[in-house]
């Protein structure tokens, strides 16, 4: 064999090694394309709201749609009994002489009712219910009068009179009013609390009851305690 002849041999064997050296770079270098492309995460479709809130009420995120009247009449009447409890606790927080214990009570009142009663709000609503009953079914709770010649309200609450009253107080004595009418006042929420856990059937509602029961039992004993406390007279 000539030289000429095994240079051009050579030369052809180069050609083909780096052809297929070529070729298998260009398909290594596809499958990696085609996996990155798969791994990449998918990308919401054109036109898609990203801020869209989830489907479903918010308001009644959480309650149950099982219910009945016990319910609704127990969430209505309770929140009304609540909003005042809050009233009467904001009236004698703005007074001075209060003993820190009283204002501690009630600051703790406050902090416990009111997110109850954005709680039953919040129920009424999943149920598609007014947080307000018509005035027909709200005479049960009938405001009366803490006077000795009459009977306090259904369900203990309180009359403009003894609202006015308590306005009215100053010092020990406000924190006696206090402390004496907001004892009727849980008396009532009580007995409201387990008619609801006697008749009742949406379980957010029956667990909010067992919860002012075991809560305002515990605060009407320490209301007793702080009234034997308060200074004899005043």
């Amino acid at each position: 064999m000539n030289r000429s002849t095994t240079f051009a041999g050579l030369a052809l064997i180069s050609v083909l090694a780096l052809a297929g050296c070529a070729g298998e770079t260009g398909e290594s270098a596809g499958n990696t394309a085609s996996e990155t492309t798969s791994s990449a995460p998918s990308s919401p479709a054109a036109g898609a709201d990203q801020s869209a809130s989830p489907s479903g009420s918010a308001a009644g995120a959480g309650i149950s749609a099982e219910h009945n009247d016990a319910d609704v009449m127990f969430a209505q009447e309770m929140r009304v009994h609540h909003e005042q409890a809050v009233e009467m606790s904001q009236t004698l927080l703005a007074k001075e002489g209060i003993p820190e214990e009283v204002r501690q009570l009630a600051e703790g009142v406050i902090a416990a009712q009111g997110p109850e009663i954005e709680q039953m709000d919040r129920m009424l609503q999943a149920w598609d219910e007014p947080t307000t009953a018509e005035a027909e079914e709200m005479e049960g709770m009938d405001h009366g009068s803490m006077d000795s010649d009459s009977e306090p309200g259904m369900n203990g609450m309180m009359s403009e009179e003894d609202l006015g009253q308590l306005e009215d107080a100053q010092g020990t004595e406000a924190a006696r009013l206090y402390l004496e009418q907001m004892t009727v006042h849980h008396e009532g929420a009580i007995d409201m609390a387990r008619e609801q856990m006697e008749n009742g059937a949406n379980p957010e509602a029956l667990e909010l009851a067992e919860d002012v029961v075991a809560a305002q039992e515990a605060e009407i004993a320490e209301m007793n305690r702080m009234l034997e406390e308060l200074p004899a007279g005043s």
